[in-house]
């Protein structure tokens, strides 16, 4: 499996797309380098602006834009993409169900060395509460160029997730379709649905079960809102006992979503796998997620667990 930056799909694929449409926009608060939206830069300088540190007046700016018909694409780091502009995604993007595509790098702990000023665990839960945003975070690089493609074929606001580390290919991972979810190992003892970095960790989990005769239904939930609440169905009557898998606080993210979803409609036995209500720290991506618990051997034990 070939792994990738997922931001360098990114960078590629408005290239792509701005090849086909002179409609899109890029904007970026100077960190162009970072979010890979220098590829765009570079092949269509009239159609990039550059806003310095100040996501607000970028927020703002891209939902004036896309009154006059632009379809306009915002990147920075995740952090500042939600928690800084927050008040202009909410008012001035979903309010008015603009056409900006929010694209943010650096989520999650895998962010690494930076820190915990810059390692975006909020960033789901802040934007699924707001009206009319759409969620997508992507498995791998070419679920991101999927995801991307998505975004600017589908009308009003959205959030794109993508870390800052190279992450595997998924093999066998199926078409991104907005709303729906991708079930890659079938399996009647237990679910895992997971998200973004994490799937690629269930899957290793599931390979580690089957070993000890456990075998185990895996989900890929890029679609976060809409999510796919007649799947998460379908695989908790069928195993009746779920794990959640995310690089993100359990508040708020995925684990909530599914929650929702099972609240309402078949409750079971349900356990998850996430940053615990803490920040993050310094510190290499592996070391992280071993300390954060977001690693196989954590979503075997919790199986385990959750089996007896």
């Amino acid at each position: 499996m070939e792994a990738q930056y997922a931001r360098d799909v990114y960078g590629k694929t408005l290239v792509e797309l701005g090849k086909k449409h002179n409609n899109i926009v890029v904007f970026d608060a100077d960190l162009s380098g970072s979010t890979r939206t220098s590829f765009f830069r570079k092949e269509f300088p009239e159609r990039f602006f550059n806003f310095g540190v100040a996501e607000q007046n970028m927020v703002a700016s891209a939902a004036g834009l896309a009154s006059c018909g632009k379809i306009v694409f915002v990147s920075t780091f995740a952090m500042f993409a939600t928690a800084r502009a927050l008040d202009q995604v909410r008012n001035s993007v979903c309010l008015n169900k603009a056409n900006v595509k929010i694209v943010a790098t650096h989520g999650g702990i895998t962010v690494g060395e930076d820190g915990a000023s810059h390692q975006a665990l909020e960033d789901i839960n802040l934007f699924r509460a707001i009206p009319n945003m759409q969620i997508i975070v992507p498995a791998d690089g070419p679920e991101a160029r999927e995801a991307v493609i998505t975004a600017y074929n589908t009308p009003g606001p959205f959030y794109i997730r993508l870390g800052r580390s190279k992450i595997p290919s998924l093999e066998n991972r199926g078409e991104f379709v907005l709303g729906k979810g991708v079930c890659l190992e079938n399996g009647k003892d237990i679910a895992i649905v997971a998200c973004g970095i994490m799937v690629q960790q269930a899957l290793e989990a599931t390979a580690a079960l089957k070993k000890e005769g456990v075998n185990a239904t895996v989900v890929n939930m890029a679609s976060l809102k809409p999510i796919d609440s007649e799947l998460i169905i379908a695989v908790a009557k069928k195993c009746n006992k779920l794990i959640v898998c995310e690089e993100h606080q359990v508040t708020g993210g995925l684990y909530s979503a599914v929650c929702e979803v099972l609240a309402q409609s078949y409750p079971v036995r349900i356990d998850r796998i996430g940053v615990e209500n803490q920040f993050g720290q310094s510190g290499s991506p592996k070391e992280l997620m071993e300390f954060y618990g977001l690693t196989a051997n954590f979503i075997v034990e919790k199986a385990k667990k959750l089996l007896r």
